[in-house]
């Protein structure tokens, strides 16, 4: 008899059944042994040795210990976010300096200012309506997030004059061993998860031009300003034209009796977009800004979208960079008066953008002030009394002042070991690669439980930084939840992922300007140089990527003692379910979150409905 007539001569025997008299069979005594021709059930267990079931609810996260380094904007906003975000961290953030502020603590040269509108400068989250003017000063700067530490509540987590002077991986105990130093002396923090917050311009560098160390007379870094120097009718030589230099000429020039500004690479000078005065667009609507939450918004808005929006500027050929150039050249000429000398030597043969754009108000105008002499003539070498060109031309002066830059190699700002390799030296020139070589600006293949943030490649080359950082940050929270409640002891990312993020930086930035042929922060400060300094793309595009983070990149290792990936289930319960064995009525805790009062009107926000981590 075919299947298909075995199966309709069942169901025509029970509904016709032989005898009317109905039969109830109980289950532990019916025969319901297989046929004789079945195969062998599956065996119950196939994996030896047996898994051991955690005993804990899979919502019962780990602690863990996270070491911040640096406590200027993005140390105090790592103090804000990875508590709020990250349940049950231990977070600990080491400043070297006596304050909070980062750049705005360490650098007070006259002058010293951002360059970009402070309303722009700002977090997100909570915002200052009464900045002074639109480019605030530093001493301003730090007052605002001064203010920020005191209002989230978050000082207790920074610990201030403490230097982190290295970091190595242990990988017997699956921690860092963070080398730190303090007027009490040195020790060692363990910590589950490292985060480098340490910023791009922390770490000043003098010149090293023969001769230096035999000048007799007053020499500083601007980042190192001596707050008793008075420059009140002294012969001063100051050295460079990038945002420091530009920066600190005008208040110098007019108080000194002469000033000597060496600028070795001539320059672009005007607002941070092509030719837009933003100090004016602040001036007309900060009044009417200020009338209501819903006016100011709108007028943070409008600032903030016309920088996303200068990105189309940072490509070669392009008719918005021609647009840039012909008007900032148009304004620098207009702010030099009628010194057509200056501008011939000050305008460059690189675009608007090759170098990072400054303000510099009054710049220009200290520039052709009688007292101030340009010097293009690269320095040959210093004296006792002065400085030395290489036309062989020297000029005495009372007081050097180097605006000459930073350490921008954009490797880690302390020794980071792990599995042999000092990421540090391997990143610097001369190093293996000896560029950075990081996974999305994140991290490093190699380097466990490593996050850099503001690391290499970090920043959109338009956009706002503030943005940036927090985006940042909102990835780095994303990383800890994710090892703290899936039972992961750490994780890095593959060198394939590295090695592809690599391509695809050597294959974008050449068709920037930032390629062209200019010394830049970018470019480690060689001409035609890697472009390590700012993200391959848009603003809008690296935060796109950060929305998601890519969890098949990583390679990773489990604190399960048994190296089960899901030992983390733990015992099959949540904590809402231990909470309410005994029943709900005295229940504390919502079992339904995603139960809401818009469901009665069919009005639910369904893009991100089911996607909130903290009430699943």
């Amino acid at each position: 008899m075919s299947q298909s007539q075995s199966r309709l001569g069942g169901i025509l025997q029970h509904l016709t059944p032989s005898s009317s008299t109905a039969q109830i069979v109980v289950e532990d005594k019916a025969d319901i042994s297989a046929p004789s021709d079945a195969p062998e059930p599956p065996p119950l267990r196939t994996v030896w040795p047996p898994l051991e079931l955690e005993d804990h609810a899979i919502d019962d996260v780990r602690p863990l210990r996270v070491v911040v380094v640096g406590g200027g904007i993005t140390g105090i906003m790592a103090s804000i976010f990875l508590p709020a975000k990250v349940p049950k961290i231990d977070l600990i953030v080491y400043e070297r300096q006596s304050d909070v502020g980062g750049v705005w603590n360490a650098n007070i040269y006259p002058g010293v200012r951002c360059d970009v509108p402070a309303h722009a400068y700002q977090a997100t989250f909570d915002a200052n309506i009464e900045w002074s003017e639109a480019y605030a000063q530093g001493v301003e700067i730090k007052q605002y997030w001064k203010k920020i530490v005191e209002k989230y509540d978050v000082a207790k987590y920074i610990h201030l004059n403490s230097r982190v002077k290295g970091a190595e991986w242990s990988e017997e105990k699956g921690k860092w061993l963070v080398g730190v130093q303090t007027s009490s002396g040195d020790s060692i923090d363990e910590a589950d998860f490292l985060v480098t917050a340490t910023g791009h311009f922390s770490d000043p560098r003098l010149p090293s031009y023969p001769g230096i160390n035999e000048y007799k007379g007053h020499l500083r870094h601007s980042s190192n300003w001596d707050p008793n120097f008075d420059p009140t009718g002294k012969r001063i030589a100051v050295i460079g034209n990038g945002a420091s230099g530009i920066q600190v000429l005008p208040p110098l020039q007019k108080v000194a009796a002469h000033i000597d500004h060496y600028a070795r690479s001539r320059t672009w000078v005007a607002a941070p977009i092509g030719g837009e005065d933003l100090d004016q667009f602040v001036r007309d609507n900060i009044e009417q800004a200020k009338q209501s939450p819903e006016e100011y918004l709108a007028f943070r808005k409008a600032l903030e979208s016309r920088l996303f929006s200068r990105y189309g500027g940072f490509f070669a050929q392009s008719e918005k960079s021609a647009i840039a150039k012909a008007a900032i050249t148009k304004l620098m000429a207009n702010r030099l008066g009628d010194r057509n000398d200056l501008l011939d030597a000050i305008i460059p043969d690189f675009s608007p953008n090759c170098r990072r754009l400054t303000p510099g108000p009054g710049y220009l105008e200290a520039l052709a002030a009688e007292n101030v002499e340009y010097v293009p003539t690269p320095i040959e070498r210093f004296t006792a009394t002065g400085i030395v060109t290489t036309d062989g031309i020297q000029r005495n002066v009372d007081a050097v002042i180097c605006s000459t830059g930073y350490d921008i190699s954009f490797s880690v700002a302390f020794p980071i070991h792990a599995h042999g390799t000092d990421l540090q030296a391997a990143w610097r020139p001369g190093g293996n690669p000896g560029f950075p070589d990081s996974y999305l600006s994140f991290a490093a293949p190699n380097f466990p439980n490593l996050l850099l943030i503001l690391g290499p490649n970090s920043t959109g080359p338009a956009g706002t930084l503030c943005h940036s950082v927090e985006n940042q940050l909102t990835y780095t929270a994303k990383v800890l939840r994710k090892i703290s409640s899936q039972g992961i002891r750490s994780m890095a990312p593959s060198q394939a992922a590295v090695t592809d993020f690599r391509a695809y930086c050597e294959s974008f930035f050449p068709q920037t300007v930032l390629s062209q042929h200019c010394s830049s922060w970018a470019n480690g400060g060689i001409k035609g140089g890697r472009i390590h300094g700012v993200w391959p793309g848009s603003a809008t595009h690296v935060n796109q990527v950060r929305r998601e983070p890519r969890w098949e990149d990583w390679e990773y290792t489990y604190i399960n003692k048994q190296g089960n990936r899901f030992g983390w289930l733990g015992n099959g319960w949540s904590e809402k379910d231990v909470l309410a064995q005994d029943g709900v009525d005295a229940l504390n805790t919502d079992l339904t979150p995603w139960l809401q009062k818009e469901a009665v009107e069919g009005k639910v926000e369904l893009r991100g409905y089911h996607e909130n981590w903290w009430d699943a």
